[in-house]
């Protein structure tokens, strides 16, 4: 990708498309139905570099993750595994041939790819169209709102492979749901339609499966007109507030109220609320 160029410019994404709005909305869309969106080292390498892109691009204030056809993302592609390869098609980088690889590979890549998007500073929704299974629903678990359509099915199932959660799917379960429920969760192998994924709060709402894009569409319009640099503050003081003491959360706030209240979005809110109008955010985006 060119120096400066804004994430949204590159076309040619392993496993993905990209497409933006005049408002700041990036929509990253899964493209390989056929594989139900099964996700590869390379299309993780990608979308890695597209979350530290979109990171550094002030033109991009929320993200958008969604998929073609019947699945959001649908867990790893197994048939990309080295052992279940022959050498003509094997991966180029190596992968999980021992132990030591095994490892490496989860670290450099595909834990990356959640620790790219919790760590990202602008706001992301999971629009979940069709199945989010293991990689891919560990994955929307990463992502700040979820939106499932009605006929979306979503679990880690991992222990039906005889395999772990390995992207942190463990720790984000656990987070979402609590020690107990995450403990029935995954050790008996669920996958839950929509409305009981949002029964357990791990979907914000449920709407019609025509209405999704409709539906993440009015959430991000919705973010994105919001104070851009409070709410980006505000996020990462969530997350660190589940493992703060009160004590260290007070002083965490009030480093950062100490920021943003001195900050142009701050005086647009007061004088909007005096005056009786919408405020008019982010002028320094403009």
């Amino acid at each position: 990708m060119a120096p400066n160029q804004s994430a949204t410019g590159r076309t040619d994404y392993f496993g993905f498309v990209t497409s933006t709005t005049d408002n700041g909305v990036l929509t990253v869309t899964f493209n390989r139905p056929e594989t139900m969106n099964a996700s590869t080292a390379p299309m993780k390498r990608d979308l890695v570099e597209l979350l530290t892109q979109a990171q550094m691009d002030d033109d991009v204030r929320v993200l958008v993750f969604t998929g073609q056809g019947r699945a959001f993302w649908a867990g790893d592609d197994l048939k990309g595994y080295e052992h279940t390869q022959t050498a003509a098609t094997a991966p180029i980088f190596g992968g999980h041939h021992n132990a030591s690889g095994t490892y490496n590979g989860l670290r450099t890549i595909s834990q990356a790819v959640n620790t790219a998007v919790r760590h990202l500073d602008k706001l992301t929704i999971a629009a979940i169209n069709g199945f989010a299974i293991q990689t891919g629903f560990s994955f929307a678990l990463a992502c700040d709102f979820r939106i499932a359509a009605r006929s979306a099915r979503m679990g880690s199932a991992t222990l039906r492979f005889g395999l772990l959660p390995d992207e942190g799917g463990q720790w984000l379960l656990t987070q979402h749901m609590g020690v107990a429920k995450a403990m029935d969760f995954m050790m008996r192998k669920r996958i839950v339609d929509a409305d009981a994924a949002c029964e357990l709060g791990l979907v914000h709402e449920v709407v019609e499966d025509d209405q999704l894009p409709a539906a993440a569409a009015a959430l991000a319009s919705e973010l994105a007109e919001g104070p851009q640099v409070a709410m980006r503050m505000l996020k990462r003081s969530i997350h660190l507030a589940a493992q703060l003491t009160w004590d260290q959360s007070l002083d965490e706030i009030a480093s950062k109220t100490a920021i943003t209240d001195h900050l142009p979005d701050a005086a647009e809110g007061v004088s909007s609320f005096v005056e009786k109008r919408q405020p008019q955010y982010n002028a320094w985006l403009r």
